[in-house]
C-alpha cells in the first residue's frame, strides 16, 4: 500500500508540472484581445497609423550620440513594459531611442501601441520584419539558423525519458528546453543584431521579458575593451558562483570538441541584457562563427548542447564577453521559486523573468510580478477593454 501511495504522489506531481510547464506556453486571452483591439486602432485611427518616429527624429534613428536600445518582440505589453520602466529610470530619457522589431503579424499592434501612447521625449521605432531588405546570403543565412534550431529541438524531444518530465532539481531543464522560444524567430534573431542595424555601433540588447529598475547611462556608455559583448558573468554570491548556470549545463562535455576548447566549470554568461559593440561583432565575424558551430553540431548527430539560443552563443562569442557587475542584471524571477534575496532585487538595475513563468501569465510569481505589473497603464483603455489584471 505504501509503495502504490507513494507511486500515486510521484506520478501526480509529475502531471502537476506538466501541466505547470504547458501553463507557460499560451498566449493570455487578454493579451490576444489587446492585440486585436489595437489592430483594430491601427485600421480606424490616422494617429494609430502616424510615422515612428516623427520625420523630425529621424536622424536620431543612426545617430551614435544617443543610446540606442534594441528589443525583438511579438508581445506588445512586455515591450511596453521594457520601454515605460527604462525611460522612467532613465536620468536622461531624451538620450533614449528605442529599436523595436517585431514579426508581421504583430506589427500594426505593435505600432499602433507605440504610436497613440507616448513616452516621455524617447524616440520609439517600431519595424516589422517584412519591411526589411535583406540580401540573399543573410535571407539563406537565417533560414539554415531556424532550421538548424528546429533539428535540435526535433532531436532533443524524441530522445526524451519518463523521468525526464519531473520538473525538479537537473530535470528542471528538460522541460524548460521544449518551450516554444527555443524555435522562435524573434528569439534567434539576435545573432543577426548587425546586420538588422547596419549603421549602428553600440546598442543594448534588452529581452522582452525584463523591467529596468534604475538608470542605465553608464551602462550604455561603458567601454567592452575591445570585447563584443558585456554581460553579468558571475553572480551576487561571488565570482565563479552560478549554480545551475554552468558551461556543462548547456554543452556536452562528452564531445572531444567540445571539452577540450571550453572548461565546463566555467560561468555562463547571462542573455537578456546585453551590451553589444556591433562594429566588434562584425570585425570579429561572430555570425559566421555561430553559423560554423551549428553545422558542427549537425555533423556531430545534433548533441553538442541542449536547445535554446544560449548554447550556441557560448560558443560562438566566447573570448569576446566583457564581465559586467551583477548588480546591473538579476535573472532567473520567471522560475517556480525566488531564490534571489530582497536586497538583491532592490538593487539590480534590470529584472529578468526568464523562465517559464512570465509576469504576464498567472504562473507568474506573485512575490515580484508586482514589479513588473507596476509598469502597466491599467487605466488605459485598451488594456481595461481587455480586462489586464495587475
Amino acid at each position: 500500500m505504501l509503495l502504490k501511495m507513494e507511486h500515486e504522489v510521484q506520478s501526480s506531481r509529475q502531471r502537476e508540472s506538466i501541466y505547470w510547464h504547458l501553463a507557460s506556453h499560451g498566449v493570455p486571452k487578454s493579451l490576444h484581445c489587446l492585440c486585436l483591439k489595437l489592430a483594430e486602432e491601427y485600421a480606424v485611427n490616422a494617429m494609430a497609423r502616424s510615422r515612428l518616429p516623427s520625420p523630425e527624429y529621424v536622424s536620431h534613428l543612426t545617430d551614435p550620440s544617443f543610446h540606442h536600445v534594441v528589443l525583438l518582440t511579438d508581445n506588445v505589453l512586455a515591450a511596453s513594459v521594457v520601454v515605460s520602466s527604462t525611460v522612467q529610470n532613465s536620468a536622461r530619457p531624451e538620450k533614449l531611442v528605442f529599436h523595436i522589431v517585431t514579426d508581421k503579424k504583430t506589427y500594426t499592434p505593435m505600432h499602433s501601441w507605440f504610436a497613440i501612447n507616448s513616452f516621455r521625449s524617447a524616440v520609439v521605432e517600431v519595424k516589422g520584419l517584412h519591411q526589411y531588405d535583406w540580401s540573399q546570403e543573410v535571407n539563406v543565412g537565417v533560414k539554415e539558423m531556424l532550421e538548424a534550431h528546429r533539428l535540435i529541438w526535433s532531436h532533443y524531444y524524441k530522445n526524451l525519458k519518463h523521468e525526464d518530465f519531473e520538473y525538479e532539481g537537473e530535470n528542471r531543464r528538460c522541460l524548460e528546453v521544449l518551450s516554444p522560444s527555443c524555435l522562435s524567430l524573434m528569439n534567434h534573431l539576435r545573432i543577426y543584431i548587425p546586420e538588422l542595424f547596419p549603421d549602428l555601433n553600440k546598442i543594448l540588447f534588452l529581452d522582452d521579458d525584463v523591467v529596468v529598475q534604475h538608470d542605465l547611462s553608464s551602462l550604455l556608455e561603458l567601454d567592452l575593451n575591445g570585447k563584443v559583448v558585456g554581460a553579468v558573468v558571475g553572480s551576487s554570491c561571488g565570482d565563479n558562483c552560478c549554480p545551475g548556470r554552468k558551461y556543462k549545463d548547456y554543452l556536452n562535455f562528452s564531445y572531444p570538441i567540445i571539452s577540450s576548447n571550453f572548461d565546463h566549470d566555467h560561468c555562463a554568461w547571462l542573455y537578456g541584457m546585453n551590451v553589444l559593440d556591433l562594429e566588434a561583432w562584425r570585425r570579429t565575424n561572430i555570425t559566421a562563427t555561430y553559423h560554423k558551430w551549428l553545422k558542427l553540431n549537425l555533423k556531430s548527430g545534433l548533441e553538442l548542447w541542449q536547445p535554446g539560443a544560449l548554447p550556441p552563443a557560448l560558443l560562438a562569442l566566447d573570448g569576446n564577453v566583457h564581465p559586467i557587475d551583477p548588480s546591473w542584471h538579476v535573472a532567473e524571477l520567471g522560475q517556480r521559486s525566488l531564490e534571489a534575496h530582497e536586497e538583491t532585487l532592490k538593487s539590480a538595475a534590470v529584472l529578468h523573468f526568464s523562465g517559464p513563468a512570465k509576469p504576464w501569465l498567472e504562473i507568474g510569481l506573485p512575490e515580484v510580478r508586482g514589479l513588473w505589473s507596476g509598469h502597466v497603464n491599467f487605466s488605459n483603455k485598451f488594456i481595461r477593454k481587455c480586462r489586464i489584471a495587475g
